[in-house]
């Protein structure tokens, strides 16, 4: 064989190896919603079924937002000591392991896998940024367009297809929830070739991303960062285990009410992938984040003064608004660090303290709503959280870069 069909031939291999790694990348990354969202269209039947309040409900959807933010900062010492790619087969395991237990008939076998899911996903949550920064280099916008959508994507499938599996089978709803595993055994199996490469973090890197606030607690750039970020995943999280509730209540079919989960998501694939590309192209993020948060305050109007006429518009509302705001918080983190290292921190202490945020907003929805036997209070306190998640946004929005200060002693 000639030197340059030798090359030809690693070249190639090389071009199906990347390929394959891509795919990978894209199949961990549509587990990351499905198993969480899923549970939105059926918690009228999980209440009916179990005997559960909208209180508990609402906790059931708070769990793996609660672990996100708890577990982020963790994600980086296990990519150390086992590699990453090691680490997020671990990750997936744990996903299919969790969704496996809630198949059990017993509440806190409900509960149980769900902190899996939320675990494994906090792993890979961190750690799949990490793949796509160091091995595609040259097409870092291109995989992050892909993974942004497939994360909303993943859930798009789960609003629209959950109820719809559970009428089709007639297996009942903890079958149909437990189909979503089987995104994770495709992903095992995609991602097994990989582990073999045991690519590890340096030190240097998981230390920084251990101590996500570390040094940054000083900076108000940084806390408006983690604020917008918070705020509008909060906004996500409690409206993605309610809102099929809502539309329930106000005399929609549960199978339509899981379908406009559906569109909602879907039409936030196209705001995730157009609002960062708008930004670059010298429209203000500024202007962006309020016309987000405009779109996001005429949905909650809607919902509140006609919900059943207007549903088409308001989930398209609600998809914009979503999507631009998600894909804008991601693209704060980024820009507003001068350098790897606080990127690292910047992004730890955004997902951490940011979900931890996130995680108060369907239990406290759900408790609001048992308290006032409505929804037009929680939605009225959706609206109002509106305004600091604009501040922030504004705020973040400001081209400058985070400082880091040293620890106080």
């Amino acid at each position: 064989m000639s030197q340059a069909t030798s090359c030809a031939v690693q070249a190639a291999r090389s071009r199906r190896g990347e390929v394959w790694l891509a795919v990978g990348v894209i199949l961990l990354a549509l587990n990351l919603r499905p198993l969480v969202v899923a549970i939105a269209p059926l918690l009228q039947v999980i209440r009916a079924d179990t005997g559960m309040s909208a209180t508990e409900a609402g906790l059931l959807t708070t769990v793996p937002v609660l672990c996100f933010g708890l577990l982020a900062p963790f994600a980086p010492v296990l990519g150390r000591r086992l590699g990453i790619e090691p680490a997020l087969l671990a990750a997936m395991l744990v996903i299919l392991v969790g969704d496996l237990v809630r198949l059990a008939p017993w509440p806190v076998a409900l509960f149980g896998g769900t902190v899996l899911i939320g675990t494994g996903i906090a792993v890979a949550n961190v750690l799949i940024p990490s793949v796509v920064k160091r091995d595609f280099p040259g097409r870092i916008a291109a995989m992050t367009g892909l993974y942004t959508m497939t994360l909303s994507g993943g859930p798009a499938l789960a609003a629209g297809l959950t109820l719809p599996l559970t009428q089709v089978t007639g297996l009942g709803w903890r079958p149909a929830l437990g189909l979503w595993g089987l995104l994770a055994v495709v992903a095992i199996v995609v991602w097994l070739p990989q582990v073999r490469r045991h690519t590890r973090v340096r030190a240097e890197e998981a230390s920084a991303q251990a101590h996500p606030a570390r040094g940054l607690w000083r900076s108000p750039l940084a806390w408006a960062v983690t604020g917008y970020m918070g705020l509008q995943s909060l906004s996500f999280y409690t409206l993605a285990a309610w809102l099929p509730t809502v539309l329930v209540s106000a005399g929609m079919s549960g199978g339509l009410a899981g379908a406009m989960l559906s569109v909602w998501n879907v039409v936030s694939i196209g705001a995730a992938f157009l609002a960062p590309r708008l930004a670059g192209r010298g429209i203000p993020a500024g202007l962006l984040v309020l016309a987000g948060v405009g779109s996001h305050l005429l949905a909650l109007a809607g919902l509140l003064v006609a919900p059943i006429a207007g549903v088409y518009l308001w989930v398209t509302l609600l998809g914009i608004a979503t999507g631009s705001a998600i894909s804008l918080a991601l693209l704060f983190i980024v820009q507003r660090a001068p350098d790897t290292r606080h990127a690292a921190q910047l992004s730890s202490m955004a997902q951490s303290y940011g979900y931890l945020l996130a995680a108060t907003g369907p239990f406290a929805l759900g408790a609001l709503h048992d308290l006032t036997a409505g929804w037009t209070i929680p939605l009225l306190l959706l609206a109002a959280l509106l305004l600091p998640q604009a501040l922030t946004g504004l705020a973040a929005a400001r081209d400058r870069h985070v400082r880091q200060w040293p620890a106080a002693s």
